[in-house]
């Protein structure tokens, strides 16, 4: 099927937000359209993306502990790790693309944006073969008691953009860089600025991490494994073996398969 299709047939709509837009905005539509990154207008033309970890990061930097998040731009956390295309091109083109960028952009034959590809649309069609087993990658686990703050600079240093979470050698959870962009933003707003450095530091991942955490075990079908992703609406499942984390299957681990 995926032979006869084209990139206009699979591409979803654009989700966009300002460049002088507050990333808190940003974050915000990020969470009620389920969508990461977004892409980053600037006068009608496509300027970048920003994506929830650059949001985590922004939020969590030292630099910014004085500002209030709602006065800080989606400028200020802008990328422009994206690539574009066309609607009439094969679907095929796809594939390499996304195995580099998280985002294709589409444009029309006049340059404006109509579209986009994720690695989610791209899996409704195209599907990889082999076993969990085979398309999983390796887990990193955390400890429930460990803090944020030691979390995140693993996060930043290893490039690790999510922990399972275990107690006792046992699942209990996940915790993304979305539930740290998340907490960042939080927690920046409850706080005062005098105290934060004192309180972000005793911030635990058991208070910021989601649970309980969706796993599969290791002999689930790959179909039912995409189908889960896809409507959950999640980046990754953690892989369980007689108890164990044995990996997790992601959306980037699948369309590198491909």
């Amino acid at each position: 099927m995926s032979e006869e299709l084209i990139i206009r047939d699979i591409m979803s709509k654009p989700v966009t937000v300002a460049k002088s837009a507050a990333i808190t905005e940003a974050l915000d539509k990020m969470l009620a359209e389920e969508i990461d990154p977004l892409i980053v207008v600037n006068n009608g033309t496509v300027a970048g993306i920003i994506s929830r970890r650059t949001i985590a990061e922004t939020l969590g930097s030292k630099k910014n502990s004085g500002l209030s998040p709602s006065s800080i731009h989606v400028a200020n956390s802008m990328e422009k790790d994206f690539t574009t295309v066309y609607p009439d091109q094969d679907l095929d083109v796809l594939v390499p693309l996304l195995q580099h960028y998280k985002i294709v952009v589409v444009y029309d034959e006049d340059h404006r944006l109509i579209g986009k590809v994720t690695a989610s649309d791209l899996l409704k069609v195209y599907r990889p073969s082999g076993s969990v087993e085979d398309l999983m990658e390796p887990a990193c686990t955390i400890d429930i008691e460990e803090r944020v703050v030691h979390m995140r600079r693993r996060m930043l240093d290893d490039k690790i953009p999510r922990f399972v979470v275990t107690d006792n050698n046992t699942v209990v959870g996940i915790v993304t860089e979305t539930d740290v962009a998340t907490a960042m933003r939080n927690f920046r707003k409850v706080v005062e600025d005098r105290h934060q450095d004192h309180r972000i530091r005793n911030l635990l991942v058991k208070d910021i991490m989601t649970s309980p955490a969706i796993t599969v075990p290791k002999g689930k079908d790959v179909e039912g494994t995409i189908d889960m992703l896809i409507q959950k609406n999640i980046s990754a499942i953690p892989v369980i073996d007689n108890g164990a984390v044995a990996g997790m299957v992601t959306r980037d681990s699948l369309v590198r398969s491909l």
